[in-house]
């Protein structure tokens, strides 16, 4: 069967899979955790050729660490679907309810988009969150991974499918795409596919949005910011860096560019550059940082790049405002974050930035589903339509509107024999 069929198929299934009740849902989401747990060497086992095919193959380091998937991803990812299950159900939520005229109700309600395509990166734990989260969020879904993951994925999707099917979920629920001819055919199948969601590197994010007529979703470079304001606590400044930088370095939030207010210099980089040495970054800064503390200096295009490395640009500007204008320009409106003690600098960054994420005195390592208390994510939106930052649940719905009547007509309204009064009621 062909993709293009495949997803005609699940089109078909959409609607028998978006009236399953929460419960049905929830029970495949627990089927799921026990068939995890149960074959998990059977898991590890295929992950450890996935890793030995990367390293034949010079796999880039920052790959090589998102393909691993180690007991602590198992635990991740089934704390992440213990909590899809233990959150109330989205699914034909009642958003309004309005008395258009006396018998005329119209009730706004929440439902599936239906027929999700997710291309991803060499993520195994993704492939799992993503699964479960369509599942939760009553979706069918086509997965497609990276090859550098194929042998994980394919025990992963192999087990997440037989537990949903078995637990009651239509045969057409989910799919796994295994070659990488399949995603231009995936492409193609605007008349069955709802929403695309891509998960990459920014010229791979580009080429699925300019080859398709299906909308897309998603994010291409994260290419977060600090901004330590002149009124800074350095033994916050410190560890927050530390932790944007290092915690996980291939990670899409991990922080990139450092700009610095020019009055917090003097006292944030000494300390600063001598716990890079500690941990092995590599600073690439303005002339000014180079010719005091030493490091390699910057370029413009640093500015511009996400390195996913132990590398940090760092750039010294005279104020905010000339922070937020650096930015708003090359960031890639992910997550943000300033280091301040002024409420108001901060409420006036958060405010200024356009970036789906934008914090106050913490690590931008927190742009998470997971972390947000949504259970897991699909990915991360940058844009602005439908859904922004981690998307959840929440952002896997759509909503129809729902009309009752009792025989009413236009006519009598455009006439003027009847009127709309309009009346709020309670959901």
């Amino acid at each position: 069967m062909t993709i293009k069929e495949k997803a005609a198929a699940m089109k078909l299934d959409s609607t028998q899979m978006a009236s399953k009740s929460a419960k049905i849902r929830n029970l495949a989401l627990s089927a799921i955790i026990t068939a995890l747990q149960q074959n998990q060497n059977d898991i590890f086992q295929a992950n450890e050729q996935d890793l030995a095919e990367a390293a034949e193959n010079h796999i880039p380091e920052a790959v090589v660490k998102r393909l691993k998937f180690t007991p602590q991803k198992l635990s991740d990812v089934v704390n992440g679907i213990e909590s899809l299950i233990a959150m109330p159900d989205k699914v034909y939520e009642t958003q309004l309810v309005r008395e258009l005229d006396e018998g005329l109700v119209l009730i706004r309600e929440s439902c599936p988009i239906g027929v999700i395509g997710v291309i991803f990166e060499a993520r195994p734990d993704a492939l799992v969150q993503i699964a479960s989260l369509c599942i939760k969020s009553g979706n069918c879904a086509i997965l497609k991974g990276g090859s550098e993951t194929k042998n994980t994925n394919k025990i992963l999707f192999s087990l997440i499918w037989h537990a949903a099917i078995e637990s009651g979920l239509p045969e057409n629920c989910l799919f796994q795409a295994e070659q990488r001819d399949e995603i231009s055919e995936l492409l193609s199948c605007h008349e069955s596919v709802d929403l695309l969601i891509p998960r990459g590197s920014n010229a791979f994010v580009q080429y699925i949005m300019n080859h398709t007529k299906i909308p897309v979703m998603g994010h291409a470079d994260g290419i977060c910011h600090i901004y330590v304001d002149e009124s800074f606590d350095i033994d916050k400044a410190i560890p927050v860096i530390v932790d944007a930088k290092t915690q996980y370095t291939a990670a899409c939030n991990a922080v990139e560019t450092l700009l610095v207010h020019k009055d917090a210099v003097s006292i944030l980089m000494p300390r600063l550059n001598k716990v890079f040495q500690e941990h092995h970054i590599e600073l690439r800064a303005t002339a000014d940082i180079v010719k005091q503390y030493g490091s390699i200096e910057a370029t413009d295009e640093d500015f511009r790049t996400e390195y996913l490395d132990l590398i940090l640009s760092a750039k010294t500007v005279e104020n905010i405002d000339e922070a937020i204008v650096h930015i708003n320009k090359y960031g890639s409106h992910h997550t943000d974050c300033i280091i301040t003690e002024n409420q108001e600098a901060a409420e006036y960054f958060m405010r200024m930035v356009d970036s789906a994420g934008v914090y106050q005195n913490c690590s931008t390592r927190f742009a998470d589903g997971f972390r947000y208390g949504f259970g897991a994510e699909v990915g991360i939106s940058t844009g602005k339509i439908h859904a922004r930052g981690p998307v959840g649940i929440e952002g896997l719905l759509t909503y129809k509107y729902k009309l009752y009547g009792n025989g009413q007509i236009v006519a009598d309204y455009a006439s003027g024999k009847k009127e709309f009064h309009f009346k709020d009621c309670k959901k």
